[in-house]
């Protein structure tokens, strides 16, 4: 143990807080924007008054040091791609007419110009905007925005600390720019990108930043011998600098593993680490480099990814064993609070007694402060809210809500038959072929239509009891009667209902699901104006009632053509959750995967002929290290097929996946053994047909043609020669015509304009092929 003065020391920090505000003022304020409601200056206003809320609310709680530049109006990495200057061409006339607009065009596109490529964060469901380098590519600085909002909190008289996503990290998770060669390595600019971070230091110490943070998730990855070696020489060169703040380099999500020796010698002053249970073998590496001496160590142990209440006395005792081996030790998160929701004392619905249980990002942030001052001046000035964390913890632990005999005898009794198939899929294949009779390149949608402002009025005026339940039941029959009578129009050849009635792809079924609980207020950003609402999975999983086949088969009821049941798989309902962290992941997926087989079959015995069981989180809860992938993806690629293999031979099993990279997990794609799937293409051009057909992947497959996640409408023309790309890699009879992903988040006219496009240009291109 060090002396006392080291743990007197202890402060309390974040790496980040949720950027939309109680009310979700920033995406009210941005689509107001968008709108043209709201003007630039009153956008700037909304923002800067967020930030100063935010801040003092940190404080308030006893936050230390908050931090700056983790606030955007879109995304964080959007933000980075900006600060150095690495604006796409395309973008750049844009941008220097108007920075705002330039900025939200490379976000979302116009008509005109394709926006940047945006998949997922990491093992997160946030979203970020890929840069994309060449060796061309020209850096310059452009330290504004930091410095403004680092100047903003010192004026507030906060002791503040920028937080900037690395230089490693920033070319790890770039992408070689169109017309660029795809064997380009954007780690080769890493030379040219150095004194772009050189200048931004020394513009923020200049305005009177004393520490900095630079975020290096991508180091807690596998990472190659060279690029280990680039991560040396970054902070080699960064730390000898003159003028600049203190380093603080952090990491998270996992542990740094071989990267951890190479950080712990370079020439900064501190490390932020992951101290959580993703991470536990930190403790050990850390020992085993011996430690820390002379350096700053932020210990992450209160989890920021979840929202269950921190076992204090366990971190405590982490935190103890810690001081040993650093100079200084502060208490995080584990990771930005972004990805959690803002309070949980809103959440008025739920049962006081498993409220305790929950910590959101106010109620984590009281938990640091909290561990900082156990640790700082002993657990005796703490001990009140320790016997209250410990009550907290029985109280969980002890509750009938987290444990059901029957579902788990139920879960206990499965075997490796029931997660596979009666027959091959040629002979599937054949017969679905047979009873569907859909033409080649056959044309759908992935699910969701428009939510309109009248299905959202409908759905709060049912809450409120303004209409009852045969009113609201009304109003969504006439939506589902447009989208019906819309795709009939339009020419689409497997139809969906348009899931008017749904308000998540997770929620919805959460809601009729034993063992979830819904929140009111538990807001957290997917990607830009996009936040949705995790359930919080908390018990043991069953289906009380069939939870879609009334409005399906109402759908079905309209047409002679085919309508998919839409169902959203088990990987996914855990995933985009706030999921128990009580037991495996394994045993969870499998309870959920039961109650959706009996949906399933349901749909099936209702004459649904088309099923789909989207899982788009099966990447995105990829571990991050290679050992730990093989275990996961047998048991994530199990629960799906438990979902899905108990129909017939001529029952079309879908699923959906979007904005993940999916070259690392093509095989597992091939043991969901799905007869159809569809996957975001767009933004890549058909990457992912490229990569399936590199694999030898038998079924059939829907690259998306549209891009769901920009207003702009493609034309037919530019659909069409998506699809010829497509075709050079999937022949015809395997390969369908979709969109990337829902149309949920879009608006009717460039929907009806979009698919009619669509469907133009299979049938162009249908009309081409010698079989036609």
């Amino acid at each position: 143990m060090t002396s006392k003065s080291a743990a007197a020391a202890a402060r309390a920090t974040v790496y980040g807080y949720p950027r939309q505000g109680q009310n979700r003022e920033l995406k009210k304020a941005v689509e107001g924007y968008w709108k043209g409601r709201v003007t630039a200056d009153a956008l700037r206003s909304t923002a800067a008054e967020l930030r100063r809320t935010h801040w003092k609310q940190l404080a308030e709680a006893g936050v230390h040091e908050v931090p700056t530049g983790d606030f955007s109006y879109y995304d964080h990495v959007l933000d980075t791609t900006v600060m150095v200057g690495a604006i796409p061409a395309r973008h750049r006339p844009a941008v220097a007419a108007d920075a705002l607009d330039g900025y939200f065009a490379m976000a979302r596109g116009t008509q005109d110009v394709a926006p940047l490529e945006m998949t997922k964060w990491f093992d997160t469901n946030y979203h970020y905007l890929v840069p994309e380098l060449g060796p061309d590519t020209q850096f310059t600085a452009d330290s504004a925005k930091q410095v403004a909002e680092l100047k903003e909190a010192l004026a507030l008289d906060l002791t503040a600390r920028p937080v900037l996503v690395g230089p490693v990290t920033y070319l790890l998770l770039a992408k070689p720019a169109p017309g660029v060669a795809a064997d380009f390595d954007p780690l080769t600019l890493l030379d040219r990108l150095l004194p772009v971070y050189a200048e931004v230091l020394a513009d923020l110490r200049a305005a009177g930043a004393e520490w900095i943070q630079l975020d290096e998730p991508a180091l807690v990855q596998d990472r190659t011998p060279a690029e280990l070696n680039a991560a040396a020489r970054a902070y080699r060169d960064l730390g000898a600098l003159t003028d600049r703040p203190k380093l603080l380099v952090a990491s998270y999500f996992d542990r740094l593993g071989e990267a951890l020796p190479v950080l712990a010698k370079a020439p900064v002053e501190g490390l932020a680490l992951d101290f959580t249970e993703a991470a536990a073998a930190h403790l050990d590496d850390l020992a085993a480099v011996g430690g820390l001496p002379g350096k700053r160590l932020v210990a992450g142990v209160v989890n920021g990814r979840n929202i269950w209440v921190n076992d204090l006395e366990k971190s405590l005792a982490t935190l103890g064993t810690l001081l040993g081996l650093a100079d200084r030790v502060d208490v995080a998160a584990s990771c930005s609070l972004l990805h959690v929701p803002f309070d949980a004392a809103a959440e008025r619905d739920i049962a006081p007694q498993i409220l305790r249980w929950l910590a959101f990002a106010k109620q984590k942030t009281r938990e640091i402060a909290t561990l900082a001052k156990g640790l700082a001046q002993g657990t005796d000035t703490i001990a009140a809210e320790l016997a209250a964390n410990r009550a907290d913890l029985a109280s969980r632990a002890g509750s009938p809500i987290t444990r059901d005999p029957g579902v788990r005898a139920r879960t206990a009794a499965v075997t490796e038959a029931d997660a596979r198939r009666c027959q091959p899929y040629g002979e599937r294949a054949a017969a679905q072929r047979a009873h569907l009779g859909l033409p080649l390149l056959p044309t759908t949608t992935i699910g969701s239509f428009p939510q309109t402002g009248e299905l959202r009025t409908a759905r709060a005026d049912l809450r409120s009891g303004r209409i009852d339940t045969a009113g609201y039941e009304e109003r969504i029959k006439a939506e589902i009667q447009e989208v019906i009578g819309f795709q009939e129009k339009t020419g689409l050849d497997v139809l969906v209902h348009g899931e008017a009635e749904r308000n998540d792809m997770v929620q919805y079924f959460a809601e009729q699901l034993t063992g979830y609980l819904a929140t009111q207020h538990g807001w957290v950003q997917s990607y830009g104006t996009r936040y949705v609402r995790p359930p919080i999975l908390a018990g043991d999983i069953s289906r009380p009632e069939p939870m879609t086949v009334r409005w399906t088969t109402y759908a079905q009821s309209l047409t002679d053509r085919p309508v998919k049941g839409m169902l959203t798989g088990p990987v996914t309902m855990l995933a985009w959750s706030f999921v128990r962290d009580d037991q495996p992941l394994a045993d969870t997926a499998f309870q959920v995967a039961l109650a959706l087989r009996d949906e399933v079959n349901d749909l099936e015995s209702a004459g649904t002929s088309v099923i789909q069981v989207d899982e788009p989180a099966l990447r995105e809860t990829l571990p991050l290290r290679a050992a730990d992938r093989p275990a996961y993806l047998d048991w994530a690629t199990r629960a799906f097929r438990l979902s899905t293999s108990g129909v017939r031979p001529d029952t079309q099993i879908h699923t959906h996946m979007c904005y993940a990279e999916f070259g690392d997990i093509v095989q597992a794609i091939d043991d969901l053994d799905a007869d159809v799937i569809s996957l975001e293409a767009a933004r890549s051009h058909m990457q992912v047909a490229r990569e399936l057909a590199a694999h030898g992947y038998p079924r059939e497959a829907g690259p998306g043609v549209y891009d769901i996640h920009s207003p702009r409408v493609p034309s037919a023309g530019e659909a069409a020669e998506l699809l010829r790309t497509g075709l050079r890699a999937i022949p015809a009879e395997r390969l369908w015509v979709n969109p990337d992903c829902g149309l949920k988040t879009r608006g009717w006219p460039e929907t009806r304009a979009a698919l009619e496009n669509l469907v133009d240009a299979a049938r162009t291109v249908r009309a081409e092929l010698p079989t036609a």
